[in-house]
């Protein structure tokens, strides 16, 4: 067995271990029966796999064999793990990095693990200077992507950036996606530019002001929460 499929299966014992076969049920609901579950709490399931993280983390290497492994099981556990695993070395990402993480990004599309990368991708601009400028022209290209889940990440990746956000690509991205019927498009409008109103609510009352008018009801009543 290669030592990918043996970390793989690890992870799964341990899960397995604390199923909750009840609580599966309401969970794989809550997400529209598009995924099954074991039915374990966050705080159950981090406590399980714990130590996986650590030695993923202890690695010299991110080995992406085993979160592709990881990854592509059927419990959606699984895919949280990836989403852990990746947190916990996020310091070390680098554009580089991104291409592996992509296809995560592509695949059982939902907007529980799209809202857990956006941000992991997105802080890979603030490990270093010279990645930034890599990372706000990878964004660019998402926020004009035929798929909707990526237009997301695109809109929501600077989430909790606070002061550094860069509100022009903020407005970029948003403008890019105005107009949309989407649900999670015009949600992922509001909700960033709520967060964003923490930190310049005189700049989001500006961007309210100049776009309003072509904005969805949602964007504006999420926009303005805190206003």
């Amino acid at each position: 067995m290669k030592q990918a499929d043996q970390k793989y299966m690890a992870v799964k014992h341990a899960l397995a271990a604390v199923a909750d076969r009840e609580r599966a049920v309401p969970m794989a609901a809550y997400m529209r029966n598009q995924f099954a579950f074991y039915g374990i709490p966050a705080a159950v399931r981090r406590q399980a796999y714990k130590e996986d993280i650590k030695a993923f983390k202890r690695a010299p290497a991110i080995d992406y064999d085993f979160l592709d492994r990881c990854y592509t099981d059927s419990h959606r556990e699984m895919q949280y793990f990836v989403i852990d695993a990746l947190a916990g070395v996020q310091r070390r990402l680098t554009p580089e990095d991104v291409p592996r993480i992509e296809p995560y990004l592509r695949h059982k599309q939902w907007w529980d693990t799209i809202d857990g990368l956006d941000k992991i991708v997105g802080r890979i601009g603030l490990n270093a200077s010279a990645f930034r400028p890599k990372i706000e022209a990878i964004m660019r290209d998402w926020a004009r992507d035929d798929n909707f889940w990526m237009r997301r990440v695109a809109i929501d990746h600077q989430r909790g950036m606070k002061a550094q956000t860069n509100p022009e690509l903020l407005a970029e991205v948003i403008v890019m996606n105005l107009g949309s019927d989407e649900f999670f498009i015009n949600k992922a409008i509001g909700w960033s530019l709520r967060e964003y109103s923490k930190t310049d609510p005189d700049w989001v009352r500006n961007f309210l002001d100049h776009h309003r008018s072509q904005m969805a009801h949602l964007s504006v009543s999420e926009a303005s929460k805190y206003l």
